[in-house]
């Protein structure tokens, strides 16, 4: 009633000798109670309504990260996944390098840098380096004329003499032409000759700058050689001038897409065998390092199906041993494309031939029709790919799920380090850029309520701020994800943990926990051996009851905590 109803209500109660915790009867009253109370409800709806306009922002960005990621604990192939960046970074990349104004634009922030002053790029659209030159500086000695005089305005203002800065125009001038004045210097020359002298100076000044460096961005092949050395600092991949220079601009993305994938291939053959150096990496005592031969030898055989000898690791260089398992590990490599060919033709064998990954009836409901060929599936992925596709599996897997658990299984056979480590990293990447996306939403909701001062609409401006710094997350993510992928040289034995598959299971004897547990295994120990006289098993030390303090002191009783614990009965 205080907030809504108004102070005439008040005065009014007050004037009729109403106390407080007394009924009030009269009807005029109720209308307004009923009318505060209708305000209030309006004002929590408003409430509710700005908060759900703004939480609409990040819902959209919170289902395109989940489903992004969820894709990925599914089972997706990753390599998928980096293809796609790839792609998306060439084309962009090749848009920025190949525009026709890009050479302009390049001189023109050079030449800012160098005069201190801004350009516009389509000035220099079409001129030589000795045309661009001479009108950069004309251009900024005009400029300069007018930075010196708005300079003079705003530390000598004619009108108040009384606030004039000599010391801050003395050290402007100083930092931004190079002179070497002083405020009485300055002074000495008075306020009306001072606009003519510093203007000289400065000109003098611009007239000096050499934009000889700059003679490259003008150069009509800058934009093609700077996209080839793009290629090569992001993938290693050397694209040469001369077949590039007539191409256009879908030619010359398709020769870059297929050179990365190529490069990829060979980054599959590679990271394999640099982690089969770093699993076989012995630290010493005094510091040093070592290879373990057997060990080296013993995964070769089993990983890459090559025999090592003590000779060779002996008399070759550790490169040349490299060389060799990358060869064959590439020769190898060309052994998945057949089966994944044949898990495709499997696949459309059994659910039809129109290749619909999002057909969502399960391999059971489509085996109705064609029995035979879910038998063949079977036994195909079992004698091929080690893969057991049970009835339980079958009856839950749509096309798309049974796709790419096939496809996975072919990965895992001939790639299983470089898929898993495609998936740490992407999936590592992701989080700590989400989060570092969150961080920023934050900063941006606690201060977008300033833009209202600007007659603009916050959660507008919201929305389209947050989408601006959304995509540039997703770009920053794909870059970070390409570059890692491509350079991981240097690999910590954690790492090499997670993606090096090991080639036969080791089953460690757990420990017994307890002294009674102790005695059993000596007892059966003992059994085993047959002519060992077996000794009874003893309760040693007090024996504690169900409703005794527990002896670790936790304050519960013993039936409570440490009995459970042990699965005592």
């Amino acid at each position: 009633m205080r907030i809504f109803a108004g102070e005439w209500v008040k005065n009014l109660l007050g004037r009729l000798g109403m106390k407080d915790g007394e009924a009030i009867e009269s009807g005029m009253v109720s209308r307004r109670i009923e009318a505060a109370q209708k305000k209030v409800e309006e004002r929590n709806f408003e409430i509710r309504k700005n908060l759900l306009e703004y939480d609409e922002v990040m819902d959209e960005q919170r289902k395109r990260v989940y489903g992004y990621r969820q894709r990925i604990l599914e089972g997706v192939n990753c390599k998928t996944l980096v293809m796609d960046m790839i792609d998306k970074q060439i084309d962009h990349y090749l848009k920025s390098y190949l525009d026709r104004d890009f050479s302009a634009e390049t001189f023109a922030a050079f030449a800012a840098t160098r005069f201190g002053v801004s350009f516009d790029a389509r000035d220099f659209r079409g001129m030589s380096y000795e045309q661009a030159e001479v009108f950069a500086h004309d251009e900024a000695e005009k400029m300069a004329e007018g930075l010196v005089l708005d300079a003079l305005e705003e530390n000598l203002p004619e009108e108040l003499e009384d606030e004039w800065n000599w010391e801050a125009l003395a050290r402007w001038s100083n930092t931004r032409w190079g002179t070497n004045y002083r405020d009485r210097d300055l002074k000495k020359i008075g306020r009306d000759d001072l606009g003519e002298e510093l203007i000289e100076k400065a000109q003098e000044h611009q007239r000096k700058v050499d934009l000889t460096d700059g003679a490259k961005f003008l150069d009509p092949d800058f934009g093609r050689v700077s996209a080839c050395e793009r290629m090569n600092e992001k993938y290693g991949v050397t694209l040469e001038l001369d077949e590039v220079r007539n191409l256009s601009f879908d030619q010359f993305k398709t020769l870059a897409i297929k050179r990365a994938r190529e490069a990829y291939n060979r980054r599959e053959a590679e990271f394999p065998v640099q982690a089969l150096f770093q699993v076989c990496l012995v630290r010493e005592r005094d510091g040093q390092s070592r290879y373990d031969r057997d060990m080296l030898t013993q995964l070769a055989r089993q990983r890459f199906g090559i025999e090592l000898t003590e000779d060779d690791l002996k008399n070759k260089q550790r490169q040349e041993v490299v060389d060799l398992l990358v060869e064959r590990n590439q020769n190898r490599c060309h052994e998945a494309e057949p089966l994944q060919k044949a898990a495709q033709e499997k696949l459309s064998a059994l659910f039809g031939k129109e290749n619909d990954t999002k057909d969502e009836r399960s391999a059971k409901e489509a085996s109705f029709d064609n029995q035979q060929a879910l038998q063949d599936l079977q036994q195909w992925a079992s004698d091929n790919l080690d893969l057991d596709l049970t009835s339980e599996i079958i009856a839950d897997s749509n096309r798309e799920q049974l796709t790419n658990r096939l496809l996975t299984a072919v990965e895992e056979k001939f790639h299983p380090e470089m898929r898993r480590m495609e998936r740490e990293v992407v999936l590592h990447l992701l989080d700590s850029t989400w989060k570092e996306h969150l961080l920023s939403m934050d900063h941006l909701r606690s201060g977008i309520g300033l833009k209202g001062y600007a007659q603009v609409d916050p959660k507008v401006e919201y929305k389209r701020e947050g989408m601006k710094i959304f995509e540039q997350m997703w770009q920053n993510f794909g870059e970070e994800v390409t570059r890692l992928v491509f350079r991981i040289e240097q690999l910590s034995n954690d790492f090499v943990g997670h993606v090096w598959r090991e080639t036969e299971a080791r089953h460690e004897e757990l420990a017994p926990t307890t002294e009674i547990a102790a005695q059993q295994e000596a007892a059966i120990n003992a059994g085993e051996q047959g002519n060992v006289k077996l000794e009874p098993i003893r309760r040693h030390g007090e024996r504690v009851g169900r409703n005794d303090p527990c002896p670790c002191k936790s304050g519960k009783k013993y039936k409570n905590c440490c009995m459970k614990a042990r699965g005592v009965a």
